[in-house]
């Protein structure tokens, strides 16, 4: 019994020091990795992938109009589960099984930044 305490205790010191770990990244690294391509690294949709040929116009974060009628969760499943989440493109890939979820928080706090605003209830 006490080998398993100590293993339960260390496993989540381990997880503790993950997640304080990831809280301290820097959300804008993040975004700049895994979404300034299309979004653009100021978020206005102007990313260096999207041509005149692109399927879809990436949204725009800093259309602070825009970006009130979007929910947290909106945003937060679009991250994980990608556009199709909230029938958006499929163009969006779902980074749910890339991202930890610290690391999808940080990103939903960098993209309110950029629009400063708050979706509706926030």
């Amino acid at each position: 019994m006490p080998r398993l305490f100590f293993r339960s205790a260390a496993a989540l010191a381990l997880a503790l020091a993950a997640a304080s770990a990831v809280q301290a990244q820097d959300a804008k690294q993040l975004f700049d990795f895994y979404c300034a391509q299309c979004h653009g690294v100021k978020g206005d949709g102007k990313g260096v992938n999207v041509t005149k040929d692109f399927a879809t116009d990436p949204r725009d974060f800093t259309n602070k109009a825009e970006m009130e009628k979007r929910t947290d969760a909106d945003i937060r499943a679009v991250i994980k589960d990608g556009g199709p989440a909230i029938s958006k493109s499929p163009l969006m890939p779902p980074w749910g099984h890339t991202l930890a979820a610290a690391e999808v928080e940080a990103l939903l706090g960098h993209v309110r930044k950029l629009c400063n605003c708050k979706g509706p209830g926030g």
